[in-house]
């Protein structure tokens, strides 16, 4: 016998936001943070509980992409694209000078083995993959987990996403990329 547990995540709020401006990580409550430069391009990822940030800098241009919940506290100066996180959508930037972006947004609510199942796997692939993660309870206790798992290549980067919400069941599962477009 399984007891419910009560839906607390209000996911008709949680956004996928696309900035053209670097933004400010006070405004953010940063659980994990990590820099990487690789190649012409340099990148910021941060996570925070049920969301993420990555601020893709290329060329003296600067892209972000923001996951979070409701983001009402967030500034509109920059802002290209907002996109509900709800169902499956994609989204391709117009070019912006030299950088490219795409992204693809998933959700799906689970039952609450198939979460726990997930919950376990999501768990044992960010360690196996040595992914950025984040863990934290909701309201009602129960687990709940952020995955960020990146490739970096010469013109691309890659990032996939993974947010579990325990008392809701939710999966949220993003798949973005950033690009470098050099002139020719």
């Amino acid at each position: 016998m399984s007891v419910s547990v009560p839906k607390s995540l209000n996911v008709q709020a949680l956004r996928l936001m696309v900035y053209n401006r670097a933004l400010h990580p006070e405004l953010f409550d940063l659980q994990c943070r990590r820099t990487d430069r690789h190649g012409d391009y340099e990148v910021e990822l941060w996570i925070t509980p049920g969301g993420h940030t990555v601020r893709f800098n290329f060329a003296s241009q600067t892209v972000t992409e923001t996951v979070i919940e409701r983001g009402d506290h967030l500034p509109e100066t920059g802002l290209i694209y907002a996109l509900p996180c709800l169902g499956e959508k994609d989204y391709e930037m117009e070019p912006h000078g030299r950088t490219g972006f795409v992204t693809t947004i998933q959700t799906e609510t689970l039952s609450d083995n198939l979460y726990q199942a997930t919950l376990r796997e999501m768990q044992n692939f960010a360690r196996e993959t040595g992914s950025m993660s984040y863990q934290w309870a909701d309201e009602a206790q129960v687990p709940c987990l952020s995955v960020l798992d990146a490739q970096k290549f010469r013109r691309e980067f890659h990032i996939q996403s993974y947010h579990l919400y325990g008392g809701s069941g939710v999966v949220l599962r993003t798949q973005s990329i950033f690009e470098c477009r050099y002139e020719r």
